[in-house]
């Protein structure tokens, strides 16, 4: 076996064994939204903790920049230093990490970095804030799916005032006031000079890594270098194995079977049919920490540029009946709105109602009473797919001839840039606030907004992030939504929340927005 390769044969041992078990049961616990339940004594140390992911098979990828899947980003989180997490409770709207804080100008044109002094790579070299900003300018340099791009759109990276080892000043653009947002989020730390991701590079997070195979697994033991911010304990684990099964059946049946001690995301299904055994617990992540499930209407395939079938679209879908049969009332239903409980989003827009007759009466209004569509998504996350599924079932409710194509897992962003050119495509989002969702993907220009190219909504958008007046950013966010709202080519029908299981043995795992196991711990 080559030096770091995962045994292959053992991680396929172990997913049929887990294909084998009977599937039984969890329940749901009274934890804290977003967490493992509470310890009721010190976490104990050492051991080694086995979790399952859904994964993307051979797509699978240690670049995390391009990564798609949850796995891709934990699987890093785990090993990169991260700079924080969002955290709309924090005062200021961040858990900071490798970070000690972030100051801003009084006129929001620059970002003091602090980083926490004693901080190390596994190999004993200092990480310093030239790693930082270098890791902040790598998805312009070495390119990066469009929510980690942020940072290079609003600040002049190149124009970086390094002060110290341990201080640097980023200048934005122009004057923003989510800065913290859009550093904090996601935002992880390698080497200055990195080109390619490999299982031996110097890392400065919580785990090491030992061994990866795509579609398999990685293994990963304790950075004893590392040192976790205030208030955090860990890491307390000894290794770490992550493992891809992409059945959200076989995740279950391993943790049941005793083949791993937490299975990630499990199908509104699954979950229904597990409830009753006692010896696991469910995990519920909550509003504004739940996944945006979205339908995307490409404005370059008629005839989704006219406004009436698009409006037609939206009010076709059944809302409740996905909330109630895909997720079996595990979900909140959405406005084809983004960012759902955030700060800044619009709860006194009216919600649109399921209305299948004025739907129909749009469809004739438009010409498009024999319109042929396909969807086409993934099981990039549970329930996924059969969402797609209840949305097809209500467009032909309304005359439209659709069909649905759903791919294997890890295939749909796979090629993220033929992604973007499909005509009608489901996918989804983490949890993330609402400015940096807009500014991912929903900007004029931008491929992830499928054509919805609107200069009068990005100017509202850059003045909720500059305006010096509240008041004055408030009015001009809300009127974006409603434009959003009225005019746009997303059907976001629900969010769903993360539902997780694991033994009763496991504590500490946090989530910001994946799974996080840097205070996680075996009893």
């Amino acid at each position: 076996m080559r030096s770091g390769q995962m045994d292959r044969r053992a991680f396929l041992r172990a997913g049929a064994a887990a294909m084998a078990v009977v599937g039984a049961g969890a329940w749901l616990s009274g934890c804290a939204p977003g967490s493992s339940p509470a310890p009721a004594a010190a976490p104990a140390t050492g051991g080694t903790l086995r979790a399952a992911f859904v994964g993307g098979g051979a797509t699978e990828t240690l670049n995390h920049l391009t990564g798609p899947t949850a796995l891709d980003y934990v699987r890093a989180r785990a090993r990169h230093g991260a700079l924080g997490a969002i955290d709309p409770a924090a005062p200021d709207g961040v858990r900071y990490d490798l970070l000690a804080g972030i100051d801003v100008s009084d006129d929001l044109s620059e970002y003091t970095l602090r980083l926490r002094p004693g901080l190390v790579f596994t190999d004993g070299s200092p990480v310093t804030v030239r790693d930082v900003v270098y890791s902040l300018a790598a998805p312009g340099t070495l390119g990066a799916l469009p929510y980690l791009k942020n940072v290079v759109a609003a600040f002049d990276l190149d124009g970086t005032r390094v002060e110290d080892d341990h201080t640097a000043v980023l200048r934005a653009v122009s004057p923003i006031v989510d800065g913290r947002l859009l550093i904090c989020q996601s935002n992880l730390v390698f080497p200055e000079g990195t080109r390619e991701f490999t299982v031996d590079m110097p890392t400065c997070g919580p785990f090491r890594m030992t061994g990866f195979e795509p579609g398999q697994g990685a293994t990963l033991v304790r950075h004893d270098g590392y040192v976790p911010p205030e208030g955090v304990d860990g890491p307390l684990l000894d290794g770490l194995e992550l493992r891809s099964l992409p059945d959200s059946e076989a995740r279950a049946n391993a943790l049941l079977g005793g083949q791993v001690d937490y299975a990630d995301n499990l199908a509104p299904a699954t979950v229904a049919t597990v409830e009753a055994d006692g010896a696991v617990t469910l995990t519920q992540t909550e509003v504004p920490f739940v996944n945006q499930l979205s339908f995307s209407m490409n404005l370059a395939h008629a005839p989704f540029a006219d406004p009436r079938v698009r409006e037609a679209f939206k009010l076709a879908v059944n809302r409740q009946q996905i909330v109630d049969t895909v997720f079996f009332g595990r979900a909140v239903i959405g406005n084809d709105l983004l960012s759902i409980g955030f700060p800044g989003y619009d709860d006194g827009i009216e919600q649109r109602p399921h209305d299948p007759d004025r739907a129909r009466a749009l469809l004739r209004e438009a010409g498009a009473e024999n319109l042929t569509v396909e969807l086409t998504t993934g099981p990039e996350i549970p329930g996924m797919v059969e969402t797609a599924t209840v949305l097809v079932e209500n467009l032909k409710a309304v005359g439209v001839d659709a069909t649905l194509d759903a791919l294997p897992p890890g295939q749909l962003y796979a090629d993220f840039a033929g992604y973007t050119a499909l005509p009608f495509a489901g996918g989804y989002n983490p949890p993330q606030p609402l400015l940096t969702a807009y500014q991912s993907g929903r900007v004029s220009g931008s491929p992830s907004n499928f054509g919805f190219d609107r200069p009068d909504i990005d100017a509202l958008v850059a003045t909720a992030r500059s305006a010096p007046d509240e008041t004055a950013r408030t009015e001009a966010l809300n009127r974006a939504q409603r434009l959003m709202w009225a005019e746009g080519n997303s059907i976001i029908p629900v969010f769903a929340p993360a539902v997780n299981a694991q033994t009763r043995a496991v504590r500490g795992i946090t989530y910001a927005p994946f799974a996080d196991f840097t205070g996680a711990s075996l009893g």
